[in-house]
């Protein structure tokens, strides 16, 4: 049974840092891409970061690139997302996601339940 757990979520203040684990069972997790997402409410799921299985290739969306980074420890079975920078419009539930291929691809066949993350002073 494959398992995403979020962790690392809460209120940091403008400017902050926060680091999200994402732990995977279930499945063999250094054979497949990673991402992470996010939803505010009242908007869409955005695409945030996403990393190949080996963590060779990384992609970001343009609003999150240079501030955040996206990393696997695929000896843990866990994909992170460290925050820097931090601003109140990053304030969404962020959920990982698996990819069904190794490569980075728009496919993701499992998500985790997600951690709230809010940026406020």
């Amino acid at each position: 049974q494959v398992q995403l757990v979020e962790s690392g979520g809460g209120l940091v203040q403008p400017g902050g840092s926060l680091r999200l684990s994402c732990a995977a069972s279930g499945f063999t997790f250094s054979n497949y891409a990673m991402s992470w997402f996010r939803q505010a409410p009242g908007k869409e799921r955005e695409l945030v970061a996403s990393i190949s299985y080996r963590g060779g290739r990384t992609n970001y969306a343009d609003s999150v690139k240079g501030r955040f980074t996206i990393s696997r420890d695929n000896a843990k079975n866990t994909v992170y997302l460290q925050m820097n920078s931090l601003k109140p419009e990053d304030t969404s539930v962020y959920y990982c996601a698996k990819s069904p291929t190794s490569a980075i691809s728009r496919s993701y066949d499992y998500w985790g339940q997600g951690t709230q993350v809010t940026v406020s002073s």
